[in-house]
């Protein structure tokens, strides 16, 4: 069944398999990680794609398929090789050291971290090196029918990533026309940003303008007010590359946890309407009551068409214990880990439940 074009969710998981299928890293033997619906408090961006050193993914698989905050990088960051006393390895945070030590506890309790107390006080070190995996950050903002209106929204957007320089590229992917010149390449963006034209009946993509690299070691200009008028002056502010950094890290790690996958956690699989449907350009959600791919804020049980699955659906009716709903998540769960090397282990305990 074709995705239908309207949807925006609908289009972007099927960015996100093309993505995860198809995308050419800048390195050849760099690994493709891909996410969703990521970002910071200022910016969220439809798809996010980390083009990955191997080993360093590989490493980082041994702290486990958990997401690890900023607070808990910078200290996984500076932990030392022996015992120290935490004030002593770690570098001033910037704020009260009872948040620092907070995230000492919580790294000990995930076995990311060693803890002892000497006296009153707590030395730490780190079980492992934590790695440097990311090597490109590319986000893609996707627009399946851009308007006139939503084009000129989305060039304030784009300028905003440009300046920041949050992430390696900046794409736009749209859904491909018949005309001649597709209409996305007359719309006035910034010339840095790349342009993707996807078929998602064919599930393949094409793109149609070249983005440029920015510099993401530098820093960046935050606008932090855009008027509307030709007259009237920007304001902004800047960023160092220190603060990039971080940033960089911490939704690299989001984007490691949640993967593209997720979108069963809000959505309603245990609904007798819901399915997970393939065809030759990968597998979606889809919804029997509405005959299409539903979006994730019309599946819950508010929806009218939502009708529980029937007992008997959990019991005889499937051999894995909680029914097809509980299934599907385990099965999306199961795939996401598979694009992470390392999580072996979690593979093996979900194919124990």
């Amino acid at each position: 069944m074709p995705v239908s074009s309207d949807s925006e969710f609908a289009f972007e998981l099927r960015v996100c398999q093309w993505a995860e299928r198809e995308w050419t890293p800048e390195r050849a033997d760099s690994v493709v990680v891909v996410a969703r619906q990521l970002g910071t408090q200022y910016r969220r961006w439809d798809t996010l794609v980390l083009e990955c050193d191997p080993e360093g993914l590989q490493a980082r698989g041994a702290f486990g398929a958990d997401a690890f905050d900023s607070d808990h990088l910078h200290v996984l960051e500076h932990a030392p090789a022996e015992w120290t006393f935490y004030r002593d390895a770690l570098p001033d945070p910037g704020y009260p050291w009872r948040y620092v030590r907070e995230s000492i506890h919580e790294l000990a309790d995930r076995e990311a971290l060693d803890t002892r107390k000497r006296g009153r006080r707590i030395e730490i070190r780190r079980t492992r090196p934590y790695p440097d995996w990311v090597r490109r950050v590319v986000a893609i903002e996707n627009k399946p029918d851009l308007t006139a209106s939503a084009a000129r929204d989305l060039a304030g957007q784009l300028e905003r990533d440009v300046a920041l320089g949050l992430a390696d590229e900046v794409w736009v992917a749209t859904e491909a026309t018949d005309e001649r010149v597709e209409p996305i390449l007359l719309a006035d963006f910034p010339p840095e940003a790349g342009v993707l034209t996807v078929d998602t009946d064919a599930g393949t993509a094409e793109t149609v303008w070249e983005p440029r690299s920015l510099d993401v070691d530098g820093h960046g200009t935050r606008i932090t007010d855009r008027p509307g008028d030709d007259y009237s002056a920007a304001r902004f502010e800047y960023v160092d590359p220190d603060w990039k950094a971080g940033k960089r890290r911490a939704i690299a790690e989001r984007a490691y946890e949640r993967g593209w996958r997720s979108y069963a956690d809000t959505m309603r699989p245990d609904c007798r309407h819901f399915e997970l449907r393939a065809d030759e350009t990968g597998v979606s959600p889809y919804c029997v009551a509405k005959e299409r791919t539903p979006t994730a804020r019309e599946c819950r049980a508010g929806c009218g068409s939502f009708e529980p699955e029937p007992p008997v659906w959990r019991t005889n009716g499937w051999p894995i214990e909680g029914g097809p709903g509980a299934a599907t998540k385990r099965l999306l769960a199961r795939r996401r880990r598979e694009r992470r090397p390392g999580l072996e282990y979690l593979l093996v305990a979900d194919l124990d439940v």
